[in-house]
């Protein structure tokens, strides 16, 4: 156990250095982290204005739908978000490092400050409750808790803590996000169709989850406070 939890721990070193080609061009220098710390919430629920269509009222998110013949993927909860993730992922989207239309010619009209500010409202807001399925997650408490030696899967709960708080630089908070959000985005990883994840830790480790895995997985991180 203790070798898993190694790798583990590998996996979840928080990158200081410049992450240059290592799928992100966020680097956590303590002055990033400042910035990320100075964020004005107030300031950050104005720019967020435009944010609702998609995200929801209070950054609820919402579920995939089909909406005049076109199929719209689930859009994530922000609300509870760690601010230094919101706050990646924005700037991702903006250098290029995440593909997305929509979200990378928003993220690109914002400045590091409204960027910031944006992060900080939503880590403010309180995390959505979803309705609780009767799906059996035993199989995803397994892997959270224990991982998969055989397959040198590293538990969950190292890198995105024991109630899926995530880690205070860019790993995101799993607890009360949209299941078919996370179900979606660990594919993407699998498929290699998302690549902003630093030195390519979460597509290592999906492309070792089987789809079932993947939905209860993410079923599980949906139900859990």
């Amino acid at each position: 156990m203790a070798r898993y939890i190694l790798i583990a721990f590998i996996f979840c070193l928080p990158i200081l250095a410049n992450a240059a080609d290592s799928g992100s061009q966020v680097a956590w220098t303590p002055e990033t982290l400042n910035l990320v710390k100075s964020g004005d919430a107030k300031k950050g629920e104005e720019i967020a204005g435009t944010c609702i269509a998609c995200h929801g009222q209070r950054g609820e998110g919402t579920n995939s739908e089909v909406r005049d013949d076109e199929s719209i993927p689930a859009i994530p909860a922000l609300a509870g978000q760690l601010a230094t993730y919101t706050y990646k992922q924005l700037r991702d989207y903006a250098n290029g490092d995440r593909d997305n239309a929509t979200m990378s010619a928003i993220a690109k009209g914002l400045s590091e400050q409204d960027t910031v500010d944006v992060a900080a409202w939503y880590a403010s807001l309180s995390r959505p409750k979803h309705p609780v399925s009767n799906v059996d997650v035993s199989g995803a408490m397994k892997l959270v808790k224990d991982g998969d030696g055989k397959r040198i899967l590293p538990p969950c709960f190292v890198c995105h803590g024991a109630n899926g708080e995530g880690e205070k630089m860019d790993i995101p908070r799993l607890a009360r996000q949209r299941s078919e959000y996370l179900e979606s985005t660990l594919k993407a990883y699998k498929n290699d169709q998302r690549h902003n994840d630093i030195y390519s830790r979460m597509r290592l480790i999906s492309k070792q989850l089987t789809d079932d895995e993947i939905k209860i997985m993410s079923i599980y991180y949906q139900e859990l406070d």
